[in-house]
């Protein structure tokens, strides 16, 4: 309680970006198959950043590169989901060797589905979760050194760098930087657009990441919200109406 503050909403100010400093993580911004057109987009992000005050300075996480990607995963949702169906008063499935004999999810998914079925152990007793947990303080521990280390307020690196690609497909680079730092360090992030690419109108959308230590939401608003205003990326939807204010 003692980190909460009273209202996000006095963070919502623009002009915050004058005097910050950006940890860029080219790590995940320049990888064997990012798109191009995303990078093209991140480096311009890079520019729109210095253009409204702020400092950048690439830096690097080691633990990114020690710590294999499959090694920060814990093999519980079996457990989970069947804890979770067994709180329902009459769920129409009860385990998830039910949900995959019911051929009612996606193809793309069933794969998946049936690696996690032989998982049952709770995560306190996983081996995968217990050595996950271990990983995710080791990443933490370094996030936490470069942005002392480097007086950062922040680091910035693109949220995927590759384009939306369609449900069900398996086969295009998918460049899902969203689940690399903050899910396993449990630090806040936040996304904003930064640009559209690809044919058509208007293009797909991509986005740029802000991401700092534990219970710096504040201070990642007014980063986020000040960048998101000097650029003006969004595009709202053409298939929805306009939300109405209350």
């Amino acid at each position: 309680d003692e980190h909460r503050v009273t209202s996000y909403l006095h963070h919502l100010v623009a002009g915050k970006l004058q005097g910050a400093r950006l940890g860029v993580v080219r790590q995940l911004s320049e990888t064997e198959t990012t798109d191009p057109e995303v990078n093209a987009s991140f480096e311009q992000a890079l520019l729109d950043l210095r253009a409204a005050g702020a400092q950048t300075l690439d830096v690097l996480i080691v633990e990114l590169d020690e710590i294999p990607g499959d090694d920060f995963w814990c093999s519980r949702f079996r457990y989970d989901i069947e804890r979770y169906l067994a709180t329902l008063p009459d769920p129409a499935v009860r385990t998830l060797e039910q949900i995959i004999a019911s051929g009612k999810t996606h193809p793309s998914i069933r794969n998946s589905l049936r690696y996690f079925q032989g998982f049952s152990d709770p995560p306190e007793q996983d081996e995968s979760c217990q050595r996950a947990w271990e990983n995710g303080r080791r990443l933490a521990e370094g996030v936490r050194r470069v942005l002392a280390e480097n007086d950062l307020d922040a680091l910035v690196y693109p949220t995927w760098s590759n384009p939306p690609r369609l449900i069900g497909d398996l086969l295009s680079p998918a460049g899902d930087n969203s689940q690399d730092l903050s899910p396993h360090t449990g630090f806040p992030a936040i996304t904003v657009p930064m640009g559209l690419v690809g044919e058509g109108y208007p293009g797909l959308p991509v986005g740029i990441t802000f991401l700092a230590q534990a219970w710096s939401e504040p201070r990642l608003i007014e980063l986020a919200y000040s960048y998101e205003q000097a650029t003006r990326h969004r595009v709202a939807p053409t298939t929805v109406p306009e939300l109405e204010g209350r």
